[in-house]
């Protein structure tokens, strides 16, 4: 997936992973979560868990874990 195809909601999130790279991926992929219920609205939240439902391509492991406890705590 090119720079010019990856939706808004795949390169934010990415960019958000990282700066949890240092971190254990189950740690950062809870800190993300939190983020995202923090900051992000329910839109994009929606467009991201879409795009996980439609094989989650260019997502960071930390990004796609992020995902998946997004998705367990609706």
């Amino acid at each position: 997936m090119g720079t010019a195809t990856v939706p808004p909601h795949v390169r934010m999130i990415n960019e958000i992973a990282v700066q949890f790279a240092h971190h254990p991926i189950q740690e950062a992929a809870a800190a993300i979560a939190a983020h995202l219920r923090a900051f992000w609205e329910p839109r994009m939240t929606a467009a991201l868990l879409a795009h996980v439902d439609a094989g989650g391509a260019g997502l960071s492991p930390a990004a796609a874990r992020a995902a998946e406890l997004l998705r367990a705590r609706q």
